[in-house]
């Protein structure tokens, strides 16, 4: 199952400079993702994050982890046709055991591999790793929810 950018701006409220994945490259409704990022040194991130030795923040991994899982999430929910209209969203409960273990920079390829540990109703807990070149660079378990957006609660 691929998704392009496109795809996953239908399902993800996110947008520049926020959106931290670009394709969703293989999923398993309710058991697996994985999807990628292209670091590139035109990230905005880089003006201040450093600009002599630009590394990509840890927190954006974790965040693009985390909206690789809220599109497994959806999927998962709604099937891969439906269309987030903006009457839900996916929102981040926790991150637990999360680390860091090599760092990214302009050029990387960064891939998002997450698993689903367990799920009941709109809750997902997800162990989520990412890698670039097949190394290990972050990991971390994710817990989300997915719920009606403020939009839609009255």
């Amino acid at each position: 199952m691929l998704f392009d950018v496109q795809k996953i701006r239908e399902i993800l409220p996110h947008r520049y400079p926020l959106l931290l994945v670009d394709r969703i490259i293989a999923m398993s409704p309710n058991e697996s993702i994985e999807g990628y990022k292209n670091i590139t040194i035109n990230e905005e991130i880089f003006n201040g994050h450093f600009p002599t030795q630009p590394i990509y923040p840890g927190v954006y991994i974790i965040e693009g982890m985390a909206q690789t899982g809220g599109v497994l999430a959806f999927v998962s929910m709604f099937g891969e046709d439906t269309q987030n209209s903006g009457d839900k969203i996916v929102y981040f409960m926790s991150i637990d055991r999360a680390k860091f273990r090599n760092p990214v920079a302009p050029g990387d390829k960064l891939v998002y591999k997450l698993e689903v540990l367990k799920q009941k109703g709109g809750i997902w807990v997800l162990q989520g790793y990412a890698y670039v070149d097949e190394k290990l660079v972050a990991e971390a378990e994710l817990k989300a929810m997915v719920v009606d957006s403020a939009r839609t609660q009255k």
